[in-house]
């Protein structure tokens, strides 16, 4: 089983942390009086793909899944992780397979180079596991960007994805996007709703990112029971619901 990994802590990872979200920025233009969310899952676990998927089926909705297809078959702190047929069905029903490079690369502690070559071996393999569709989004492992790293995969994917906990509103860096987690017991939960709820008062595109869908969740994941109390609420909120792929691309239509 995979321990789950720590990312550097301190002073200076939180100062380049920070560097991170203000540098090499691509400015999207939000619409400023509709709602938009996006629910995506990370890494992503079969619990995910089965669980997860069926939650926002029931409700007519697709995700976006961030593949990392070094987990494919394996067994790590999530559970079961996805497997080729995990991964045709989605695509098959209309879900979007992204990219979230082939190891779980924290691209603050490897060379620019290092993490591309990486995100191209998940090209690859994710093609070789029947994948047909070109790989339009991306989600930092962890959260964690460097300037270059942004500069470099915004010439290969539409958006960039980070886990910076807020709703991105008016504009936003379609290089780093912020995110709100489904995770954190009853506590994290109720934030997640309330950053749905939000959204009648003030719009914005609200994109979540979650993990493990499963009855005994590990830190990092949610109950199917949470995660459609969630889901009640982005209804409640009357925001439209779109993969990342498709969400840009109604923004660069309307910009």
């Amino acid at each position: 089983m995979n321990a789950p990994y720590t990312p550097a802590s301190g002073l200076l990872a939180g100062l380049n942390r920070r560097w991170a979200r203000f540098a090499a920025r691509q400015p999207l233009r939000l619409p400023s009086e509709r709602a938009i969310v996006t629910i995506t899952f990370d890494d992503f676990p079969k619990s995910a793909a089965c669980a997860g998927a069926r939650a926002l089926e029931r409700h007519g909705w697709t995700g976006t899944f961030y593949a990392s297809a070094g987990y494919a078959g394996d067994v790590t702190h999530h559970g079961a992780m996805f497997d080729c047929g995990d991964l045709q069905r989605l695509a098959a029903t209309g879900h979007e397979i992204a990219c979230h490079t082939y190891s779980h690369l924290d691209a603050s502690q490897v060379g620019t180079a290092a993490f591309l070559a990486d995100i191209a071996r998940n090209e690859r393999a994710l093609k070789a596991m029947g994948l047909e569709r070109e790989l339009d989004s991306f989600a930092f492992p962890y959260g964690e960007a460097t300037p270059a790293a942004k500069r470099a995969l915004s010439e290969r994917f539409s958006n960039l994805r980070g886990v910076h906990a807020d709703i991105n509103r008016g504009g936003a860096d379609r290089n780093l996007l912020k995110s709100v987690p489904i995770d954190g017991g009853e506590a994290g939960i109720a934030r997640a709703i309330e950053a749905a709820t939000s959204l009648s008062r003030h719009p914005g595109w609200l994109i979540y990112y979650a993990h493990d869908v499963q009855d005994d969740p590990t830190q990092w994941g949610c109950t199917p029971e949470q995660l459609d109390r969630v889901c009640d609420a982005i209804v409640d909120s009357g925001a439209e619901v779109l993969t990342m792929r498709d969400a840009v691309r109604q923004m660069e239509r309307t910009a």
